[in-house]
């Protein structure tokens, strides 16, 4: 991409604003990024804190854009593109709607490059994951304009589609996961005497940082564990209590479960 390009958005909601954090005068001028949201409050407030175009309808920048965000809930997805098909041919078309296949977007948008993204909430901070696959009209220039575009807020995989639920199910419904677990953790810690907000803060930057161990390393987490469990110390305690009661397995279950639901909205079987 460059300075000239034009990315517009159908839907304002949290997940375009979390985009919109990311690239808004970093990535591409604000004035080369448009909103169309039905409510005429969100876009007057997306205008206000971004200083992005935002109004009600896409009628003003629909054929110029170079970027067509489709960010709509999944039920109204299909009645959006069909309302919006008039982009034109050589914009790229993006949807990071769950349960819309290329298909149903190709159907729609025959002649344009077409791609899917599955990404996730800890975009919001710059944190995201988002995994792509690309559409039968869609190159390696497209898809380094989505890596472009998500990079500015998180990492970036390419995937194929038959694998964008399993995508849901790990870094889409992941971050509800380990939120959960920095709930228990803060409870833990809590239990063992420490005031709440300070296990709270304790849970969730011992999870930042062995996250941020895993990819600054790239390092197996195995072998990232071994360096901090000492025979007959107590992290080997703490991992045998977690293994005793099924935490491997339960997050395992998670994901396929997530994963089983994903395809599931998608109108698939397993």
């Amino acid at each position: 991409m460059n300075n000239n390009t034009k990315i517009g958005f159908i839907g304002g909601g949290a997940l375009t604003e979390s985009l919109l954090a990311g690239i808004a005068d970093k990535l591409l001028p604000a004035k080369n990024i448009f909103v169309s949201d039905h409510k005429t409050s969100r876009a007057e407030f997306l205008h206000n804190k971004y200083g992005i175009d935002a109004a009600v309808g896409a009628g003003k920048f629909l054929p110029s854009v170079d970027v067509l965000f489709f960010a709509v809930k999944p039920k109204d997805a299909l009645s959006a593109m069909r309302d919006n098909a008039a982009a034109n041919h050589k914009t790229l078309i993006v949807s990071v709607m769950a349960g819309i296949s290329l298909n149903d977007i190709e159907r729609i948008f025959s002649a344009n490059p077409c791609v899917r993204v599955m990404p996730n909430t800890p975009q919001a901070v710059g944190a995201g994951m988002a995994a792509y696959a690309l559409g039968k009209n869609a190159v390696a220039k497209h898809a380094a304009v989505i890596e472009e575009i998500f990079g500015a807020v998180g990492r970036t995989t390419a995937v194929t589609e038959n694998l964008l639920d399993a995508a849901t199910g790990l870094s889409g419904s992941g971050p509800a996961f380990m939120f959960l677990a920095i709930d228990a953790l803060t409870d833990g810690g809590v239990a063992a005497g420490l005031p709440r907000q300070t296990a709270l803060t304790m849970a969730a930057q011992t999870m930042l940082g062995a996250a941020k161990m895993v990819l600054d390393t790239n390092k197996h987490p195995d072998i990232l564990r071994d360096q901090v469990t000492s025979p007959g110390g107590t992290t080997i305690a703490g991992v045998r209590a977690l293994e005793a009661h099924g935490f491997r397995s339960a997050l395992i279950e998670a994901v396929l479960a997530a994963t089983a639901k994903s395809r599931e909205m998608s109108g698939k079987s397993s």
